[in-house]
């Protein structure tokens, strides 16, 4: 991305400097105590959590030091099938992994926050499930025709070195980045996808790393970074006011329905270079009048 000016310029460098301690603000014990606190919400009576609970400060203790030394290392995932709809692979970390991931979420969250569109609503405060109904609805009494659109298999298509240059375009610091990576490394192996995409070679899909396990605080907030330069795409680039966005399911509305095609073209070349694709049977345009489902609605 090119700078227009040398104010700008001189913004993004105090940023760099700003950011140049992130890491110690995530190992504090205020914020780890913080994020036992919402590591633990409506779970505080499970016998892992009451058990790291019952240790609670010589617990935070031990984490902080391991996250300060770089000794800190993840615990395997518990994994279970959810069959609401379709089957869904859960995976849970253990409850000292999950009090890492709110911490690091805690410090840089609020940092990509500022970045995300308005139109982003998944696990974000203040929008949510019913806000993006509300939205869609808004824009259905506004124009005529909807694009719906859906990623094949998103958590599991996430790619890791996709990911890890997406967040490192905003977080310089290197402590900070070495726990992402961590973390994003210590996923539990997610159901085979093999794609190919422009440019790869007949073992590229087998060498890269893909896939978050849903259920984690940082899965989630991993996913709208993900996205979140299509949603620029949309609004900025192909001057589509009326996109919506929740994890993966999105809906554009226009006035016109001959553009959607080229629109849906455009998304998808973007997508590919985040080697993920749309399914197409979930990808359909109508009028609003017709009728739509969006998040369960």
């Amino acid at each position: 991305m090119g700078w227009a000016s040398k104010s700008v310029a001189g913004s993004r460098a105090n940023r760099r400097r700003a950011m140049g301690s992130l890491f110690s603000h995530i190992f504090a014990f205020p914020n780890l105590l913080l994020a036992a606190k919402r590591a633990s919400r409506g779970k505080r009576f499970r016998p892992d959590i009451s058990a790291f609970h019952c240790q609670l400060e010589p617990e935070l203790l031990r984490l902080q030091e391991e996250l300060r030394t770089h000794t800190y290392q993840p615990g395997p995932y518990r994994s279970f099938i959810i069959r609401e709809k379709k089957p869904r692979l859960i995976s849970a970390a253990p409850f000292r992994d999950r009090v890492v991931h709110h911490a690091l979420c805690n410090i840089i969250e609020p940092i990509f926050d500022r970045a995300f569109l308005f139109d982003a609503y998944a696990c974000r405060k203040g929008k949510g499930t019913h806000a993006a109904v509300e939205r869609a609805s808004m824009y259905a009494r506004r124009f005529r025709y909807v694009l719906k659109c859906d990623i094949e298999r998103y958590f599991p298509s996430i790619d890791h070195e996709c990911l890890l240059r997406l967040i490192g375009r905003t977080i310089w610091d290197k402590d900070v980045l070495w726990l992402v990576g961590l973390i994003i490394a210590g996923s539990n192996l997610q159901p085979p996808i093999t794609r190919y995409f422009p440019g790869d070679d007949l073992w590229t899909p087998f060498e890269r790393r893909r896939g978050m396990p849903i259920g984690n605080q940082t899965s989630q907030f991993f996913a709208n970074i993900y996205l979140d330069g299509l949603d620029h795409y949309a609004k900025e680039s192909l001057g589509l006011p009326g996109s919506i966005r929740y994890v993966d399911d999105m809906l554009v509305f226009h006035h016109e329905k001959r553009a959607w095609h080229e629109t849906l073209l455009a998304f998808s070349t973007d997508c590919e270079g985040l080697r993920l694709r749309f399914q197409p049977r979930k990808c359909l345009v109508a009028p609003v009048t017709a009728g739509f489902t969006f998040l369960g609605y």
